[in-house]
């Protein structure tokens, strides 16, 4: 079974935002831009990856293959409910 040793680190910038990097090589594959956006990396945690591995919010073989190919994963935070956000704009009535 392959492991990955991964370190994961969280932006400084905007919540629930992660990026997860081969712990050996860390950023140096990351793009300039992207670490620009993503703002100062701040270690998290660092994880031992296998293809079963169960992870909050991503699947653990797609992480791998990511930092395979391109040297990265990048977890964007979770989409807002849309509804929630119409609920907050919605003026409310007070009743008594």
């Amino acid at each position: 079974m392959r492991r990955l040793l991964c370190e994961v680190f969280k932006s400084s910038r905007k919540d629930d935002m992660y990026l997860y990097v081969d712990k050996a090589k860390g950023l140096a594959q990351v793009p300039e831009a992207l670490l620009e956006r993503f703002g100062k990396p701040v270690s998290a945690m660092t994880l031992l990856l296998t293809q079963d591995k169960k992870l909050a919010r991503a699947d653990a073989s797609r992480v791998m293959e990511a930092i395979d190919e391109q040297g990265f994963y990048l977890q964007l935070p979770p989409a807002k409910e849309a509804y929630l956000l119409d609920l907050h704009r919605t003026p409310t009535e007070a009743r008594y």
